[in-house]
Order: structure tokens, then sequence, then C-alpha cells
């Protein structure tokens, strides 16, 4: 029971003890509370005395600064006026300025004005004496305006011509010159590179016999061994006097060539009868055949030409037997194909068009004994039937002026293939035909009204012709000239180029007695 009450007084003496705790707590709490509210009421009351400070001390110098500012902004308008007056001011000036040029401007004008209407009347004055010195004149001159003006055309034509001819005269002797320089360097580089021997052959062979005694073998009894040669081969074989020699005589080189073979070789086989002759002529035709193939592909092999024709190939070893005044046809047309390729070099032109078109040119040559037609129509055809270009069978057709000449190419086969011909020492010409060409020079030149007298020279590269000095003047000279030169072009053909000489000269001759 007393623990029981010692429990109770303790639990209620905890309790108490934790009630009176509590509450003085409370209390306590209060009085700090109420200390935190004066406290907090005295920074507040602080607070809002130095924000009122700090306001009033800001109004005052955003005052000062608006006062600054103010001053600061009329010393700036100040200024500006100042600077608007003076603008004002030269404005005012420039107006009466432009005011007094405009007033110098239509005063000017109207002196512009009085000026033209002045220079009108002077015009028209002008032309009143100008008609009246023209009147004038016709009286003193008894011609009209027309025919005065008719007279003065002549006389300023004349001059003109006159002018002309001298300016003519001197652009043609300057174009000639560098033109015959550098043609010369051309053409001289161009043989320099080819420099081809020629062989002169002619319409007969000679076969060297062993002895006399072969020419009865030769012959055969009754002549069956020659009629035997000569109707197998084509060619006549001429047995004379000649010691130890049969000629050999016919048009066809080739068959003449199988002819000289053939008996060369039955002259060393010593079996002379018809069998042994159809059968060795046989054998050469053959032999002869395979070799002007063989040279016709060494040519074109030789030349770098490449893709041509083989019977084309056939036909160019064909003109190894076949010869142009003593000129071999192969070897002129190989010449001919180097000389075009140097030229066409020299001047930008296709190298390879013209070596083909300079090798083929004469092509026509292998067969014009067969063919009716000029060898530069029947090469024409036969590159045509070959597949050559229009351009190679139009430099072939045109190679001797049978065509008139289209393109460069063309030209330069023409202008080889007379350097080719016509150098010294390639071909050959008889006496008749020389003298008739010189003569035919010389006449063509004195056809020409004015001409004394022409002479053919230098073996007809040049015809110097004496002029009448009364008749013909120093300018007309060159006209002359020309129209030789033109003339001899269409009238003659003639291989390289030649030369026109006008001569004159005045003499005056007196004698002392």
């Amino acid at each position: 029971m007393g623990a029981l009450w010692t429990g109770i007084i303790v639990i209620v003496s905890i309790v108490v003890s934790g009630a009176g705790g509590y509450f003085g707590r409370r209390y306590l709490d209060k009085i700090k509370l109420s200390s935190a509210e004066e406290v907090s009421q005295k920074i507040i009351k602080e607070a809002h005395d130095e924000a009122q400070i700090i306001k009033k001390e800001a109004i005052l110098e955003a005052r000062d600064e608006l006062h600054k500012e103010k001053g600061e902004f009329e010393k700036e308008i100040r200024n500006r006026r100042g600077e608007l007056g003076k603008i004002e001011s030269r404005l005012s000036q420039k107006e009466e300025s432009l005011d007094q040029k405009l007033e110098n401007i239509e005063r000017k004008t109207k002196e512009i004005k009085n000026y033209e209407a002045t220079l009108v009347n002077k015009e028209q004055e002008i032309v009143r004496l100008r008609q009246e010195q023209i009147v004038a004149l016709e009286k003193i001159s008894e011609l009209s305006s027309a025919e005065a003006k008719k007279m003065l055309m002549i006389s300023i034509e004349s001059e003109v011509r006159h002018e002309a001819n001298k300016m003519i005269k001197q652009i043609e002797d300057e174009a000639n010159e560098l033109a015959e320089k550098k043609s010369k360097e051309i053409l001289v580089q161009a043989v320099q590179r080819c420099a081809s021997e020629q062989v002169a052959e002619t319409t007969v062979s000679v076969v060297n016999l062993p002895s006399d005694e072969m020419k009865g073998r030769i012959i055969g009894r009754e002549g069956r061994n020659i009629r035997a040669l000569e109707t197998l081969t084509g060619i006549d074989l001429i047995i004379d006097d000649t010691p130890e020699a049969v000629i050999l005589s016919g048009f066809d080189p080739v068959k003449r060539a199988i002819a000289k073979l053939a008996l060369e070789r039955l002259i060393v086989d010593g079996r002379i009868h018809p069998a042994r002759i159809e059968e060795v002529v046989a054998k050469v035709k053959e032999e002869i055949e395979e070799s002007m193939r063989e040279k016709g592909e060494q040519v074109t092999f030789d030349l770098g030409i490449h893709g041509i024709a083989h019977e084309a190939i056939y036909l160019l070893g064909r003109l190894k037997y076949r010869t142009s005044f003593g000129q071999n046809v192969l070897q002129h047309s190989k010449e001919v194909a180097t000389i075009a390729s140097v030229i066409a070099g020299e001047i930008g032109a296709n190298i390879t068009m013209v070596k083909r078109a300079g090798l083929l040119h004469d092509i026509g040559k292998s067969i014009d004994a067969d063919v009716e037609g000029s060898h530069a129509a029947i090469g024409a055809d036969l590159a045509r039937k070959f597949g050559e270009s229009k351009e190679i069978i139009h430099a072939i057709a045109a190679h001797h002026d049978e065509e008139k000449p289209q393109t460069l190419e063309a030209f330069i086969i023409q202008a080889a293939d007379a350097v080719s011909a016509a150098r010294p020492g390639a071909r050959k010409e008889n006496m008749e035909a020389y003298v008739k060409r010189l003569k035919k020079l010389e006449s063509v030149a004195e056809e020409f009204k004015g001409v004394e007298k022409a002479y053919a020279i230098q073996a007809g590269r040049e015809v110097r012709v004496a002029v009448m000095s009364e008749e013909i003047d120093d300018v007309g000279m060159a006209t002359l000239a020309r129209n030789i030169a033109k003339q001899i072009e269409e009238q003659l053909e003639y291989p390289g180029q030649i030369k026109i000489t006008v001569i004159r000269e005045t003499r005056a001759v007196e004698y002392a007695k």
C-alpha cells in the first residue's frame, strides 16, 4: 500500500514537474517572442528611416544630374542654332550665285541664237557666191559643171591608177622576195632530203652475147626460135651487124624486161628451141609479176604508208618499168611523196595525206597504154576504185590542172611533181620539142602591145621581154609582166616555173659631124 502511494506520488510528481516545465517554457517563449517583436519593429523602423534618407539623397542626385544634362542640352541647342544660321547664310549665298548663273546662261543662249542666225545668213551667202563662181568658171572655161567634173574624175582616176600600180608593184616585189626566199628554203630542204638517183631508160634494151655464133641459135631453123620469142613476149628482136649483141625493141617496158631476162637465161642454158622458150618465158613472167608486187610493197614500206589495196601495190610495182622523158616513174612517185611530205611539214598541211597522194599520183601510167584517157584521170579512177579518200582522188586528178586544185594538199602535189620532174638531170627532152617550147614562149610574149622583142633563155626557164619605152612606162611594166605570166600559164604546159623579166630602155643617139 505504501509502495503504491509512493508510486502514485512519484508519478504525480513527474506529471506536475513535466507540466510545470511545459508551462515554464511557454512563458519563456512568450517573453522571447515579445522581445523579438520589439527588435523587429525597431529594425523595420531603422530601415524605414534609412530608406527615407537614401531616397532623399537619390532625389537630390537625380535633380543635380537633370540640371547638368539640361545645361548641356541647352548648350548643344545653342551650338546647333549657330550652325544652322551659318548653313542658312551659305544657302542664301549659293541661291544668289545660281540666280546669277541662270541669268548668264539665258544671256548666252540669246547670243548663240543670234550667232546661229548669222551663220545661216552667211551659209546662204556662201551658196550664192559659189553658184556665181561656178557660172563664172563655166563661162571662162566654156565647160559645164558636169563636163568639168568628168574631166576632174578622169584626172583623179589616172592619178589613182598610177599610185595603185606603184603600190601593187611594191607589194608584189616584197611578197615575191619573201615568198621566193621561203619557197627556196622549203624546196631545197625537200630535195636535199630526197636526193635519189635517177635511171634513164629508152624503148630499147640490149642483150650481150658470148659470141656471134649465138645469133644463129637465137634465130633457129627457118626462124622458129626468134618467131617464138617475139610471139610470146610481144617484143621485136633486132639481130644485125652489131657484134655480140641483140637489140630488143618495144614500147611496153614490162614486156621488154621479160624478153631480156628470158633471152639471157636461154643463152646461159644453151637449150634454145620453141618448147624451152615457152617454158622460160612463162617462168620469167611469173618472176617479174612477183618482183613488181615486192617492189610495190617495198616502196610503201620505205615511205611508211599502210592500207593500200593489193592491186594498187601491184600497179605501183609496174611503174618500175615505166619511164617518162627518161625518168623512172616509180622512183619519181617515191620522190614526189618525199618532197610533198617535207613541204607539208613546213607549211602545216596533212603530211600523211600528201605522202599517200604523192606516191599514187602517177599510178594511171601503169595502165595508160591499155585504157583511154590521161594518166591523171585514169589514176583518179583507180584511186576511187581502191577506196581512197576524196581528197587523195582530187589531188591525183588535179596534179596536171585537168581539174582545178581546191585543197592545199592538191597544190602541194602539183609543186612536188614539178620539182621532181624539172630539177636538172631528172628528165630528157628531145631537141624538136625543146625548140618548139622556146618558140612558143617567145610568141606568147610578143603578142602583147608595146613588146618589141622576147627572148627565151636558160632552157626556157626565163623569158626576157624588151618593150617600147614610148608605149610602156615604168609602172606599166609590172602589169605587162603579170599579164604575160598569166597567158603562159593558160596556154603552155611546162615543168617548174618560168621567170618573166620586162626590160624598158630609153636611148638618145646623135652623131657629131
